[in-house]
């Protein structure tokens, strides 16, 4: 038996986050992780092959999809809502970054719709990383022993 098993299902940062838990959140939620998927994936299929940061966008997401179970099974901690908020902070940065020092969604030399994604994704990490740092602290918290 997993770790995760002992831990109930749900949206919450101490809860197992699975296709069960996103039926049951509230349409808001569900909605905004449609959304930010699409985001992601929209940068994948239209722009990561000739732009850079859509390439660091996309690779965040990829794989912060394929190796965070990996990466918390390695270290015997359980896959919670804040695992992966903790996840989701160390793969999306690097996009985050570029998206803030070259801000394409201000170059009016670039395509009015590149334009208008990577405003949206700078968004949606932007937005996403208000609810993650805090659930990334209140999942480190019991681990961390400080408290």
């Amino acid at each position: 038996m997993s770790q995760a098993a002992a831990y109930p299902k749900g949206i919450g940062t101490l809860q197992v986050f699975d296709g069960g838990a996103f039926s049951a959140a509230p349409l808001a939620v569900q909605a905004w992780l449609i959304f930010t998927v699409s985001t992601f994936l929209v940068g994948l299929v239209y722009y990561a092959w000739r732009r850079p940061v859509a390439r660091w966008a996309g690779g965040g997401f990829v794989s912060s999809l394929l190796t965070g179970h990996l990466f918390f099974a390695s270290l015997g901690l359980p896959m919670l809502s804040g695992s992966i908020a903790i996840w989701y902070i160390v793969c999306w940065s690097p996009a985050l970054i570029l998206l803030l020092l070259r801000r394409p969604f201000l170059n009016q030399d670039e395509n009015l719709c590149y334009r208008l994604w990577s405003g949206a994704m700078t968004g949606v990490i932007l937005i996403s990383f208000i609810f993650d740092f805090r659930d990334a602290a209140i999942y480190i918290d019991p681990f961390s022993g400080a408290g």
